[in-house]
Parts: C-alpha cells; structure tokens; sequence
C-alpha cells in the first residue's frame, strides 16, 4: 500500500477514533448527571417541607399563652427538613463532579495514546518528508535521495530497477538517478515532480 494512502487511512482512523471516545465520554456524562435527579427532588422537598413547617410556625407562635412553646417542634422539623434538603444539595454538586471527572478518565488514555504515540511519528514523518521535498528542489537533490535510497532500500526493491541500478548510478545514469530517487520519495509519500505530497 503505498505511503500516502497509509497515512491518510491512519488519520482518518485517529479522528474517528478520538470522536468515538469524545461521544463515550459526552455519554458517560449524561448518565452521570441523571444521577442527580434525586437529589434535586429531594432538596425541593425539603426545601419546601421546610418552608410549609416554618409557615405554619409562624402562625401557631401566634396563639396566645402556648404559643412560643407549640412553635418548637415546628422550628425543629423545618430543621430537619433544610437538613434533608442540604443532603440533596450536596448529592448534586458530587454528581456534578463525577459528571465531569469520569468523562475525563475516559478520555484521558485514548487521547494520551494519540498525543504520545500517534501525533510524534506523524511529526516525524512530516519533517522528514519536508526535509525530503527540499532536498528533491536542490540541484544536486535527487543524486542525494538516489544516494540514500541505495543505502537504505531493501535489496528487493532495488533489484526492481534492474541488476546493475548501484553501478548505473555510479556512472551518472540520469534515469538511474531519477527511478532511486522516486524510490526513496516514494518511501515518504512523495513524488519526484514539483507537486509535493501525493495525496489519495
């Protein structure tokens, strides 16, 4: 498969793969925050017990003579209700914490693989193919690529070119000089014309 074609599949597949996890970890979040739907109800409800009790508090404090002592245990169950209400405050604001730190952990190793291992050999590669397309555009470039491809290529591909390239090379061959260089920009994804990267 040539070089190109393999670089562009292995970006389309990063991509889909950092949206897949990116729609997991959206997901996860979701699900984490309906968990704090129990905690809403219930500080509604208490929050609105609490209300009711303290209400009607307030107007049984107004009876004459019993009044201050009847209001007590009202006061105290309006108590206990803000206490059930802050319980479910306070679920809430653990779920939205979960809801943002478990979406995290899920995407924290894929991307962590993408920024560490995929994204360093694509840098690498594109150094090398920019250094490589400067190279090709100096006067004396393609002797160069030529020269490096004889020393790099396995014996396989360059006995494709014939059996006696490295000699043909040697000798000034213009067509030697121009199939090694193809080889060895072929290796990287380009082409010897001026175009630059071979895109598919």
């Amino acid at each position: 498969m040539p070089t190109a074609i393999r670089q562009l599949i292995t970006d389309i597949l990063v991509v889909i793969w950092v949206y897949l996890w990116i729609r997991a970890a959206i997901w996860v979040h979701d699900v984490v925050e309906k968990l704090a739907v129990p905690g809403q109800k219930l500080e509604l409800a208490g929050g609105g017990i609490a209300d009711n009790l303290a209400d009607a508090g307030g107007k049984v404090g107004r009876v004459p003579l019993v009044g201050d002592q009847l209001v007590k245990p009202f006061n105290g169950a309006a108590d206990a209700a803000r206490s059930i209400a802050e319980a479910g405050h306070q679920q809430q604001e653990l779920v939205d914490k979960l809801a943002l730190i478990l979406p995290l952990m899920a995407l924290a190793v894929p991307l962590a693989l993408v920024l560490f291992l995929w994204l360093p050999l694509r840098l690498r590669w594109i150094r090398r193919a920019s250094t490589a397309l400067v190279v090709r555009d100096q006067p004396a470039g393609k002797d160069l690529l030529a020269l490096r491809a004889l020393a790099t290529r396995p014996l396989g591909e360059l006995a494709k070119l014939g059996p006696d390239i490295a000699q043909s090379w040697r000798a000034g061959d213009a067509a030697a000089v121009e199939a090694l260089a193809e080889l060895e920009l072929k290796r990287l994804g380009l082409r010897s014309a001026r175009t630059g990267l071979r895109k598919a």
